[in-house]
C-alpha cells in the first residue's frame, strides 16, 4: 500500500500504484494541484494551470483503467510543460508580453504523443522570454532569493516542489541541465532531433533540444521512450531506431568515465571542484574506472560558436516581429536578436563548419569512454533573480547535439544543491542513461527542498 503522499511518488511508482489500483489518477492529480495551491504564491513556477482539463482527463483515463485499458507507463500521470510547447487549446505565451493571450489550434508533437501515451498535461511553466536569459518570475524552492536558473525555470522549480512528478523544458545553452542543478533534480537532454521540436518555439533551429526534467533517471527514461523517435514534421528529426533505455537500465556494468578537469573546473568555484573531485573519487571506490581526459584543441571555442548561431538563427525566426515591435521584447532577446541580424552570411557559414570539426574530434573522444564527467553548475544557484545563471558549463555539449545528463549529488554550504554532468556518445542515449542510473544509486542522493 501507499505509505506516501501521491505528490511524493515517482512516476514509476505512481504507475505501479495506478496499475494495482491503489491510486486514481484523479487523486493523483488532485494532489498536486493542492501543491500548488500551497506553494505557488511562494514559487510562481506557473504560467498556466489547466485545473479542469487536468481532473477531466483523469477521470476519462481512470475508467480506461477499470476496462483494462492501460496505455503505458504514463497513463494517468501529469505532467508540467515548458511554456513555449504548443497546446491547442491553451495559451502559450513564451515568456512575452508580446505573445500575451495567444492560443495555438494544434500540439507540439511532444504534447501529441504524451497524450497517446496517457499522460496529462497539469499546465504550463514559466520560460524566460523565449527561451534565452531575461529572468522569468520563478523562484528557488531551496531558497527562494536565489534563481532557479533557466530559461526552464518553472520546469526545474515545479518538479523539485513536488508541483508535478516531471516537466517538459528545452536546452539551447544550458536550459534544462542548469535549472536541474540549481534544483536539486534529474535533468537529461538527449541527441538533437531525438525528440521532435515541431510546435516548439524556436530560439536556434540546429540547437534546440527538449529536455526532460524529473527526480530520477529512471522516470527521464520512462519520458523519453513515450515520446522520442522520427518525426516529418521537424527538419531536424533523426530518422535513427530509437533505443530501449528501459533495457540498458537493468545491465549497466562500472562504467569508464572520463574525468574532464581542464576548461570546467576553470569555470567552476573552490567548493564546485573539490564536490567533483569527491563524487570522481566515490564513484571510483565502488569500482567505476575514472580517468582525467584531454578535450580537443579549440574546445572553448564552442561557445563563441554558440552565440553566433543562436544570433543569427533567433534573427531569423523573429526578424519580422522584431521589425514590428522590437520595444515588446525584453533587454537581452532583443540584444541577440538585433546582434544576429548584423552578422555576415559568410561569419555563420565558417561558425557552421567549425561546429562539424568540433563535432568529428570530440566524438572521437567519447569512444574511449562510457561518459564524460565534469561539474553539473559553476557553483550552487545564484543569489540574484535577475539572472538565470551561467550556461558555460553545458554550452559546448549542447552545441554540438551531443546527449548530456544532470544528477543532483549533494548539498554546498549554503545549503542548496551541487551536481555533476554526465556526456555521453552520439544516439545511444540508452549507455548514457544507464550510466547515470549506476551513478544516481551509487551516490544514494535524493534532495528535497525545505519546503515543509
Amino acid at each position: 500500500m501507499i505509505n506516501k503522499n501521491p505528490c511524493e511518488l515517482t512516476i514509476k511508482e505512481a504507475a505501479v500504484a495506478l496499475t494495482e489500483g491503489e491510486l486514481t489518477s484523479v487523486k493523483l492529480v488532485n494532489s498536486y494541484l493542492e501543491r500548488i495551491e500551497a506553494m505557488e504564491e511562494s514559487i510562481k513556477a506557473w504560467a498556466l494551470v489547466d485545473r479542469e482539463g487536468a481532473l477531466k482527463a483523469a477521470l476519462r483515463l481512470d475508467q480506461e483503467l477499470t476496462q483494462g485499458q492501460r496505455r503505458g507507463p504514463l497513463h494517468g500521470i501529469p505532467l508540467g510543460l515548458k511554456d513555449i510547447f504548443y497546446t491547442a487549446g491553451l495559451r502559450t505565451e513564451a515568456g512575452s508580453q508580446s505573445w500575451s493571450g495567444f492560443v495555438p489550434s494544434y500540439d507540439a508533437t511532444v504534447v501529441a504523443r504524451l497524450k497517446q501515451s496517457g499522460a496529462i498535461i497539469l499546465g504550463k511553466t514559466h520560460t524566460t522570454e523565449f527561451a534565452h536569459q531575461d529572468a522569468a518570475p520563478t523562484r528557488n524552492p531551496w531558497n527562494t532569493s536565489h534563481t532557479p536558473g533557466g530559461s526552464s525555470s518553472g520546469s526545474g522549480a515545479a518538479v523539485a516542489a513536488r508541483m508535478c512528478p516531471a516537466a517538459f523544458g528545452s536546452q539551447t545553452g544550458g536550459s534544462t541541465l542548469r535549472p536541474a542543478a540549481y534544483n536539486g533534480i534529474v535533468g537529461f537532454k538527449p541527441q538533437h532531433g531525438r525528440i521532435s521540436a515541431y510546435g516548439v518555439v524556436p530560439l536556434s533551429w540546429t540547437m534546440d533540444h527538449v529536455g526532460i526534467l524529473t527526480r530520477t533517471v529512471e522516470d527521464s527514461a520512462l519520458i523519453f521512450q513515450a515520446v522520442a523517435g522520427y518525426d516529418p514534421q521537424d527538419l531536424h528529426s533523426l530518422n535513427e531506431p530509437v533505443p530501449d533505455c528501459l533495457a540498458s537500465l537493468e545491465n549497466q556494468q562500472e562504467p569508464r568515465l572520463g574525468l574532464v578537469r581542464q576548461h570546467f573546473f576553470d569555470q567552476a568555484n573552490e567548493e564546485m571542484q573539490r564536490h567533483t573531485e569527491e563524487i570522481a573519487e566515490l564513484l571510483r571506490q565502488s569500482g567505476a574506472a575514472v580517468e582525467e581526459v584531454a578535450l580537443p584543441s579549440n574546445f572553448t571555442e564552442l561557445h563563441e560558436i554558440n552565440r553566433i548561431i543562436m544570433s543569427v538563427e533567433s534573427a531569423a525566426y523573429h526578424q519580422k516581429m522584431f521589425t514590428k515591435h522590437k520595444e515588446q521584447y525584453r533587454p537581452k532577446i532583443r540584444e541577440t536578436i538585433g546582434g544576429g541580424l548584423t552578422i555576415p552570411a559568410t561569419e555563420y557559414a565558417r561558425i557552421l563548419q567549425a561546429r562539424l570539426r568540433q563535432r568529428a574530434e570530440v566524438g572521437s573522444l567519447l569512444s574511449q569512454v562510457d561518459a564524460l564527467l565534469t561539474p553539473g553548475a559553476p557553483g550552487t544557484a545564484p543569489k540574484d533573480l535577475t539572472t538565470t545563471g551561467d550556461p558555460v558549463i553545458q554550452r559546448p555539449w549542447t552545441t554540438i547535439g551531443l546527449p548530456s545528463i544532470s544528477l543532483p549529488t549533494g548539498l554546498g554550504q549554503n545549503g542548496l544543491p551541487l551536481a555533476i554532468q554526465l556526456v555521453g556518445a552520439p544516439l545511444v542515449e540508452n549507455n548514457l542513461l544507464a550510466v547515470a542510473r549506476w551513478c544516481e544509486q551509487v551516490l544514494d542522493v535524493s534532495l528535497r527542498p525545505p519546503l515543509d
